[in-house]
């Protein structure tokens, strides 16, 4: 009677010209919709829009007018004036008046141009400086309304700019070796083609001075677009390396291409689904091929590892791909379902990205099973007769061993010859990871996604040494609606202790508030001495200090600090560090200020800006994949213990997956490396890959004991077949994505240093501990009643043989299963 697994491997190999067919139509269909692709390289959408803290964020820009900033800033460190020279000042000039031209097409307003706001911008020439023109009354004139020609004048701009604390640590260095402009932007997407244009107007300066770009815009932007181009090359490398390693496994390029083409189908299916489903790619979606391919070549491996083995010309390849496809088929399902499960996970987060790249990565996986199903009987069917001639392990019966066949035995004698002692030592490293992962620091920084050496990491590290920060975030203070609570000056001075309070401590790096604007006026007001910057002493002095700056050249930037009615406050902060674990500190630093410094009326505090933001996902990011891992491998245990009707054999089943996950998490916290985005997505995928080779090895393991009838005379087999094909899939896979190391940005080489780490973990653990325990716990696993074959059942078991002595003795006669490769 035919079962469903026999009919699909049945029409596979009877109807292979069809399965072809099919396949080709589903590619050409799916890769018709690859030119409506759309790209989302905006991490705000890491979060929904509903989000609080979007909200409030998108609400705090509107009400304080805030934008998007990109830092350009220039060091001189040779020059003994710094920056303030007629040369320097020069191309500082004609950079702001380039800048001012970097507007563009909205394509979301015809007629309309986004780009650079020129009203916000600082620059020298852009900048108000303050000086008493008489008693009460001040004077503001442009700080550099020209570039100076020569060095006094030049000196002179950098005096005037000194003296004003608002711009020191902003616009120009304490030390006056650095200057900074902010280029306010109309919309954050727009930082990479304004980045773009900057250092190409830069490189006409030469080398005389060191120009940076930075800002989290910038950083943000720049991700977004290196991505997509480093996964146009990365994959391709790591698609080259795994052809070129599966050919000197199995010798025959026919043989070869049919994992490349079960990777290619997937990703191009499951991309163009998602596609076609109007769904833009972003930044995790960009990894959704570097994922597939490493999931959806493992099964093709696997059948072609045992077709390898089993073909014989006596048999043909029609009777063997058939025992090989009634052999894996199982197997094949349980891990692809189980794979597909971890990532299905991912749709309980509240990352939106995070839902649609597991939901597509889960389908794509079993897509590949469906696929590997199959097209690999109809592509074996479809191959010609004389490619298979001198195929397989028994065109080399007679030969020596392959260094695969000598180690995996060497490996299999020490799994059960010294069964306890492998148990020790993963027990010893167990608890080593314990401690490793108590170490470990939930924390991302963008700038930290650049390779050491690339033009934005080198930025950020620049300009930070000499500014108060390039990263900005918004501490927004409400009173209650109506009262002018911020023309006080008790509730300004309290403004500014806390300002000095959180500086002081380098919790940020600098701060500018309503509070700084009031003590500059009011220090110019009455004399320029630095002993007058300061609040002064009544309402109405406040107020004519806040009318005096409305004279300025630019009085609406008052109000990116207040807003008019003058019940809610905006302190622009500072950071020198793009990492959350900052902004997490700054954020708990300012609660307890405040719990414990009471301010004199009753004021809430919120958060807003990009930087604030990116600390929350973090939070969220977190806890969201570490449930979704949690529930998967929950989801992943009960489907194990069904799978092998036992809760013993479920627990065994999820051992590689869980030591895999402690291991890599516990090297994490001993390098002192962070917990991010590619750490965490990677979790998912150690998870499936564990497990896949766990299961191929426990399922073998049950089939082969069930067919010698003991535990004893099935190890020996298993480490012939079975192991060889678990081990071509980790050293393909493993090392087929070190090409990935070669990548500009840092989450790509992660990537490829844990896929590395993940797979050799799980192959050792797989191919070590699983059968040190399987021997320890023969006894139990392996009772009589479930795995025996008929006369010697009891026998074996009444009568315990020492593995070892299985693995030794049955060397040369297991040469057929394990020595001809």
């Amino acid at each position: 009677m035919k079962t469903p697994k026999t009919s699909l491997i049945d029409f596979a190999v009877n109807r292979s010209k069809w399965v072809a067919f099919g396949l080709l139509a589903i590619m050409v269909f799916f890769a018709m919709f690859f030119p409506n692709m759309t790209m989302d390289t905006d991490p705000e959408n890491m979060l929904e829009p509903t989000e609080p803290v979007r909200v409030f964020h998108n609400a705090a820009k509107k009400r304080f007018d805030l934008s998007d900033t990109i830092v350009v800033g220039v060091i001189k460190d040779n020059d003994p004036h710094g920056v303030f020279n007629p040369r320097t000042l020069a191309h500082v000039f004609e950079l702001t008046r380039f800048a001012k031209t970097l507007r563009y097409e909205d394509p979301k307003h015809p007629g309309k141009t986004t780009g650079v706001i020129e009203v916000d911008m600082v620059a020298p020439s852009m900048v108000d400086h303050m000086r008493q023109a008489g008693p009460g009354t001040i004077a503001f004139e442009w700080l550099m309304r020209r570039p100076p020609t020569t060095e006094a004048e030049a000196l002179a701009v950098r005096d005037k700019a000194l003296s004003n604390p608002l711009l020191v640590g902003q616009m120009v260095s304490a030390d006056g070796k650095a200057l900074c402009l902010y280029l306010p932007l109309t919309d954050k997407l727009l930082s990479y083609d304004v980045y773009t244009a900057l250092r190409e107007k830069i490189r006409e300066f030469g080398d005389a001075e060191d120009w940076h770009i930075a800002g989290l815009p910038v950083a943000e932007g720049a991700i977004g677009v290196e991505m997509f181009s480093e996964m146009v090359i990365a994959s391709p490398l790591a698609m080259v390396l795994i052809f070129g390693m599966l050919y000197a496994m199995f010798r025959r390029w026919s043989m070869v291409i049919l994992p490349m083409l079960i990777a290619t189908a997937t990703v191009v299916a499951t991309l163009g689904a998602m596609i076609a489903l109007g769904l833009p790619v972003h930044i995790l979606s960009s990894m959704l091929p570097i994922f597939l391919m490493s999931i959806s070549i493992c099964d093709a491996i696997h059948v072609l590892s045992e077709f390898f083995d089993v073909y014989t010309a006596e048999k043909g390849r029609k009777e063997s791909i058939k025992e090989v496809m009634n052999t894996l088929f199982m197997p094949m399902f349980y891990t692809s379902l189980t794979t597909a499960a971890g990532f299905f996970s991912f749709v309980t987060t509240d990352i939106p990205p995070a839902r649609v790249f597991g939901a597509f990565v889960g389908v794509g996986v079993m897509f590949a099973w469906i696929i590997t199903i199959l097209f690999v009987p109809a592509y074996i069917m479809l191959l010609p007769e004389r490619t298979l001639r001198d195929f397989g392990m028994a065109a080399h019966r007679g030969g020596r061993d392959s260094w695969l066949t000598r180690l995996l035995h060497r490996l299999g004698e020490i799994a059960c010859q010294r069964s306890k002692v492998v148990l020790a030592v993963f027990l010893a490293c167990t608890a080593l990871s314990v401690w490793g992962m108590s170490q470990i620091a939930i924390n991302d920084n963008y700038a930290k996604r650049f390779a050491v050496g690339h033009p934005i990491r080198e930025a950020d590290t620049a300009l930070n040494r000499h500014f108060g920060g390039t990263y900005t975030a918004s501490l927004v203070l409400d009173a209650k609606k109506g009262e002018e609570v911020f023309k006080r000056p008790d509730v300004l001075n309290y403004m500014a202790a806390m300002q000095t309070w959180l500086e002081r401590n380098r919790y940020i790096g600098k701060s500018t508030s309503l509070a700084d604007i009031v003590r500059k006026v009011h220090q110019e007001l009455v004399d320029g001495r630095p002993e007058n910057y300061r609040i002064p002493p009544t309402e109405g002095a406040v107020a004519e200090c806040v009318m005096q700056y409305q004279q300025s050249h630019k009085p609406h930037d008052i109000w990116h600090f207040v807003t008019p009615e003058f019940d809610s406050a905006n302190i622009f902060m500072q950071f020198q560090s793009g990492d959350s674990t900052r902004t997490e500190a700054a954020v708990k630093a300012i609660q307890s200020y405040i719990e414990n410094n009471k301010p004199p009326v009753a004021l809430s505090c919120q958060f807003a800006g990009l930087h604030y933001i990116n600390y929350i996902f973090q939070g969220k990011m977190f806890w969201g994949m570490l449930g979704s891992l949690a529930g998967s491998y929950i989801i992943v245990l009960v489907m194990m213990t069904v799978l092998f009707r036992s809760v013993a054999w479920g627990f065994l089943c999820m051992i590689p997956m869980t030591l895999t996950i402690m291991f890599m998490y516990g090297a994490l916290g001993f390098l002192g490396l962070d917990y991010d985005m590619p750490v965490a997505v990677l979790g998912a995928i150690s998870l499936g890959i564990a497990v896949d080779f766990a299961i191929h090895f426990l399922e073998r393991s049950r089939q082969i004991t069930s067919q010698t009838g003991s535990w004893e005379k099935a190890a020996p087999r298993m480490f012939g077949e079975p192991a060889r094909a678990i081990s071509r899939n980790v050293i393909i896979i493993a090392f087929g994505f070190l090409p990935m190391l070669v990548a500009a940005l840092v989450p790509y080489k992660t990537t490829g240093i844990l896929l590395f780490s993940i797979l050799i973990i799980s192959g050792v653990v797989t191919l070590v501990l699983l059968p040190a325990l399987l021997t320890v716990g023969r006894r139990w696993f392996f009772r009589a009643r479930r795995f025996s074959t008929q006369g010697d059942a009891g026998a074996s078991h009444d009568r315990p043989a020492l593995v070892t002595v299985g693995i030794g003795a049955a060397k040369g006669g297991a040469a057929d299963d394990a020595g001809r490769e």
